[in-house]
């Protein structure tokens, strides 16, 4: 058989759908009719048995895959570390170029591997960053792992609140003031019921408590309340050494443990971006603390790479998006198709930044909000503009390597910013 002669940008073009235990691969070789198919298993031998097959087309290839959880993550580091080029494929994109293609919303991973190598062939993919090349793997793990920790802190706390201190200490609700503390948890622990504080006589237990709940202000004041408050409660009366109060403590042994884990992980972020020059410029906007900026670099990586800051607003999700159709023009509402995690991330940075005095931020959500200070509805705009204003600024501190500096926009002549412009407004 001839020998094809190829062209100058002749490429192979490879479609991976992923899943968890086998990938369904669909190869298309400049000159040839027919696409070669190929079922590539989670081991290192099929590993090995790809990538030989696509270094042995002695031309460029170029991957398209759809991420599917992390079963993507193995596969694209051997076929990344082979010199391939890596394309990612958005979910939405892939499905509705599925349903244009086949006229259906029929789905099976043959069929998708078609479909992905029909998007690389017309260009309709993403560049993919490997986390692992890209050196932000570590910091999205400490990220991701605080957020689990952090969710499930909070999902104990609200258990401890809603069931086990109605039952055993229901006036001990107001003593507490943050979930961050420790020692209302240790307290707890150490007199899980008043039962037991008012088995003692006050200074006895003013004597016990006092090194469990730490440095308070007004100690002696807070402990003497508890006492009297302890006189008249309504708390069941279950024994001390009862299978509840066992539970009781476990219960809170596993709070004070979550908390001592986010502790541990918010000192090793510190101690492991201390030295990042992007963590210092975040560092430096309104409202971007340890976590935020932690969880900035995790989802988003370089942010240089994002030549607009309206790419950065569309891949959080930030972006504008208007259903118009002949004569109708809806309303222009966010759109939401992008990082999910880091999107909530700039509305926690948005609300913490209006909080605090003389910045930009709180001078924008002041001008929003003028026109109807207690609508929640403008409220809530109010935010969202704040929130796609935070990226942009994050943005530009990255892109500049300047920290932030409060009012360098100005103040637009207008007052407040107009709502079909809020999100992509400057100022």
């Amino acid at each position: 058989m001839a020998k094809v002669e190829h062209t100058s940008d002749a490429r192979v073009l490879v479609g991976i759908d992923i899943s968890k235990n086998r990938h369904e691969v669909l190869i298309a070789v400049p000159g040839r009719a027919r696409r070669r198919r190929m079922t590539v298993l989670n081991t290192a031998d099929d590993y090995r048995r790809l990538i030989d097959v696509l270094q042995g087309f002695e031309l460029p290839v170029m991957i398209g895959f759809e991420a599917t959880g992390n079963y993507h993550r193995a596969l694209m580091f051997a076929l990344g570390a082979a010199g391939f080029d890596l394309k990612l494929v958005s979910s939405i994109a892939l499905a509705r170029t599925r349903e244009a293609l086949h006229n259906s919303w029929d789905k099976n991973d043959p069929k998708d591997a078609q479909v992905i190598l029909r998007m690389l062939e017309i260009g309709a993919v993403q560049v993919f960053h490997d986390p692992l090349v890209a050196g932000t793997c570590d910091i999205q793990e400490l990220s991701k792992t605080y957020e689990m920790v952090a969710r499930a802190k909070t999902e104990l706390w609200h258990r401890i609140l809603t069931h086990y201190l109605p039952l055993y200490f229901p006036e001990a609700d107001r003593f507490h003031r943050s979930s961050r503390g420790d020692w209302f948890l240790a307290f707890l622990e150490a007199f899980p019921s008043p039962h037991m504080i008012t088995s003692m006589a006050k200074e006895a237990f003013i004597e016990a408590a006092w090194p469990v709940i730490g440095r308070r202000v007004s100690k002696a004041a807070l402990l003497a309340d508890i006492y009297e408050t302890s006189k008249a409660s309504v708390g069941l009366p279950v024994a001390p050494d009862s299978d509840a109060i066992r539970m009781f403590r476990l219960v809170l042994a596993q709070g004070r443990s979550l908390i001592q884990q986010r502790n541990a992980i918010e000192e090793r972020a510190a101690e492991l971006l201390s030295a990042h020059p992007d963590y210092q410029l975040l560092r430096s906007i309104p409202g971007i603390g340890p976590v935020n900026a932690l969880a900035v670099l995790a989802e988003a990586g370089d942010l240089r790479r994002f030549r607009h800051h309206r790419q950065f607003l569309k891949f959080c999700g930030m972006d504008l998006a208007t259903v118009q159709s002949g004569l109708f023009r809806g309303r222009s509402k966010i759109s939401k198709y992008g990082n999910a995690r880091l999107r909530r991330t700039l509305w926690i940075a948005a609300q913490a930044a209006v909080l605090k005095p003389a910045n930009s931020f709180r001078d924008k959500f002041e001008r929003y909000i003028a026109q109807d200070r207690h609508n929640p509805d403008v409220r809530r705009k109010a935010y969202t503009a704040i929130a796609a204003k935070m990226a942009r600024t994050i943005h530009a501190v990255i892109k500049s390597g300047e920290p932030y500096r409060p009012f360098f926009e100005g103040v637009s002549p207008g007052g407040r910013t107009p709502l079909c412009r809020a999100v992509e407004a400057g100022s």
